[in-house]
């Protein structure tokens, strides 16, 4: 007989598996204590998203270039299986600007095969939502925090563009054509030019803009957009428009209202050949909505209290993929504006966005005939509009004139929008911010003090003259990882070319993060001083880095005399450093009252700005007499 586990196991087992349900479900936690006002509140917050979302899943069906009920389930679907399994009480999941922008360059790069663009969508929508999941689940909603925030502001004006000249075409009643940003308004300008365009198209779009100003300014309270469709929608139900060449939204594909049903997998076994082309899209849109998803959510959470688990929401936008995927609807995203009016709507928890999701899908048989006469140019106008809202004025100015890496990026990026795949210039930008992160991180620069007439510490000016000091002080500060590893060897070492030079003590109370390249060059540079008769000393150094020399063997090579720990008084450490440098010395025959020399990290004295260390003061020093054996 098998062994039943103990009492205490069981407990523990079904501690974990409760604490596990309730991060995985933390809307059981808001039902536990649910009332009729908080119903009441998201019912009322719900409708108000539901109204925008429609007009807004129409305008993505345009832009993707996908059925429009395949991007309104996305809105049904995803929604509702998000609010599901969010941790943030005010997240709206459905088909975004930026999704959709990536997802028709995708599908017009992949097209000819055997499958047609809405089968090509599900799978992406199922890729992404694996790759999502298995992020949260391994707890990488933490990484998000690594790239930088100008490769977001860059990428989105970059969306934001692309998605205005995408519309520039509908707006001119000309075909959709398929290219770079540059290449879409050099074609629109030679139309314009040679005045190959419908004018009345035009008229449609500057009408829609004027309309949707109209109700913002004299009805502020009720949806533009929705509002100014609906009327343009009557209009064009009673006026045939296709006689002016003004195309409508049934014209691109009907709407039909239904009801989402199952699907299944979105590919069998002789269409696995389509899923390596996808899966650097599939990534690239992953990581995209991971982005957004953490920033919509920690935004809306600083505003609102609330505590956040940044690995639940990947984990909740997956899942919405992975549905998407199986009830035939285009991936989708969190919506920074449909998010923003459910917080601002009074929404109280993740009900809201499940009632908004039901009542989508209710209002699609209502308004589905209204949708089909929709016109194309005013849809145009109306993508126009947002793409604009998505160029943030303010955010780029910081990002321009904070500091020169954050221009470098923000330009970088911004220009890999326009030149390359939208998937590639993602990565482009997360390469970049990096790679200037780790040359700022790794270029330390050493400036040679000393003590002056007065006794004080003092920059040495590089025109004076040095004294023959036997022991050089080297002041190492910041990061040794391996990215400093050798720049930092290489300035020691040419401090330590003076002959008279006998001990070199490396002072690095404030050394951080050492591995394996910082090792091998600290034994590195012991060896070059061993073999021309000197000494290499350790002082100050934390548990941290005393444990990595200790298993990596490099305390034991340089010798446990002559490595010392950091102790509660701070100098303490540095002078029985220079204590047996005086030993060391007299063994050698040289006077032990040598001078001293210490070097400082010449960023932390000439560098300035928020990507700086703190400069050094004037008499901001260690005082010679906290040296004195």
């Amino acid at each position: 007989m098998e062994a039943s586990p103990a009492p205490g196991a069981l407990d523990q087992i079904q501690k974990h598996s409760r604490k596990w349900l309730r991060e995985r479900f933390p809307l059981g936690e808001e039902l536990k204590t649910y009332s009729w006002a908080k119903l009441k509140a998201d019912f009322l917050a719900g409708s108000t998203v539901s109204l925008v979302s429609i007009p807004q899943a129409i305008g993505f069906a345009l832009i993707a270039g996908l059925p429009p009920l395949m991007v309104i389930m996305s809105v049904v679907v995803g929604g509702f299986v998000c609010a599901l399994f969010s941790s943030s009480r005010h997240l709206v999941f459905g088909p975004t600007n930026s999704i959709s922008i990536i997802l028709a360059a995708t599908l017009y790069s992949l097209s000819g095969g055997s499958l047609t663009p809405a089968d090509l969508a599900l799978v992406l929508a199922l890729l992404i939502g694996v790759f999502q999941v298995v992020a949260g689940l391994a707890q990488m909603g933490k990484l998000t925090q690594f790239i930088s925030r100008s490769v977001i502001i860059a990428y989105g004006t970059g969306i934001g563009l692309l998605l205005v000249a995408g519309q520039v075409p509908h707006l001119l009643g000309l075909a959709a054509g398929h290219g770079s940003f540059f290449e879409a308004l050099v074609g629109a300008f030679t139309h314009i030019v040679h005045f190959q365009f419908n004018p009345f198209p035009i008229c449609m779009g500057v009408l829609t803009l004027l309309l949707f100003w109209a109700i913002e300014h004299f009805l502020p309270k009720l949806p533009a957009e929705l509002i100014g469709l609906i009327v343009l929608s009557l209009f064009t139900q009673h006026f045939n428009l296709q006689e002016l060449g003004i195309r409508t939204i049934g014209d691109e594909g009907a709407l039909a209202a239904a009801l989402p049903s199952f699907m299944g997998m979105p590919f069998g076994g002789s269409e696995w050949a389509v899923v390596p082309p996808l899966m650097s899209a599939a990534l690239a849109i992953a990581i995209l909505g991971m982005l957004e998803a953490v920033s919509i959510s920690k935004t809306l959470a600083s505003q609102s209290g609330q505590r956040l688990d940044t690995n639940q929401e990947l984990v909740a936008m997956g899942s919405a993929n992975i549905a998407n995927s199986f009830f035939g609807a285009m991936p989708g995203s969190a919506s920074f504006a449909r998010s923003a009016a459910n917080l601002h709507s009074g929404a109280r928890t993740q009900v809201s966005a499940l009632l908004s999701s039901l009542i989508v899908l209710g209002a699609l048989f209502f308004v589905a005939p209204l949708i089909n006469f929709i016109p194309v140019p005013a849809l145009a106008a109306h993508l126009i509009r947002i793409g604009l809202k998505m160029i943030n004025r303010e955010q780029i100015r910081i990002s321009w004139h904070s500091t020169r890496s954050d221009a470098i990026v923000f330009a970088v990026t911004l220009c890999a929008t326009f030149f390359l795949k939208l998937d590639t210039a993602i990565y482009v930008g997360v390469g970049v911010s990096l790679a200037l992160f780790l040359r700022k991180a790794s270029a330390p620069s050493l400036v040679e003090y000393g003590f002056n007439e007065q006794g004080q510490l003092a920059e040495i000016d590089e025109n004076q003259t040095r004294g023959n000091s036997a022991i050089s002080i080297v002041h190492v500060e910041g990061e040794l990882f391996f990215g400093a590893a050798d720049l930092f060897q290489e300035q020691v070492r040419l401090l330590a070319d003076d002959d008279g030079i006998k001990i070199v003590i490396l002072r690095m109370k404030n050394a951080r993060h050492l591995d394996a390249t910082s090792v091998m060059s600290l034994l590195q540079l012991h060896d070059y001083l061993s073999k021309t008769g000197r000494h290499l000393l350790i002082s100050g150094i934390n548990p941290d880095v005393e444990r990595v020399l200790r298993k990596s063997g490099a305390r034991k090579q340089i010798g446990a005399d002559n490595i010392f720990p950091a102790e509660a008084n701070l100098t303490m450490s540095t002078k029985r450093a220079l204590l047996r440098a005086s030993q060391l010395l007299q063994q050698v025959g040289s006077a032990p009252s040598a001078g001293v020399r210490i070097f400082y990290d010449r960023n932390r004295e000439n560098s300035t700005g928020a990507e700086s260390p703190t400069p050094i003061r004037r008499g901001d020093h260690d005082k010679p007499g906290d040296y004195q054996i």
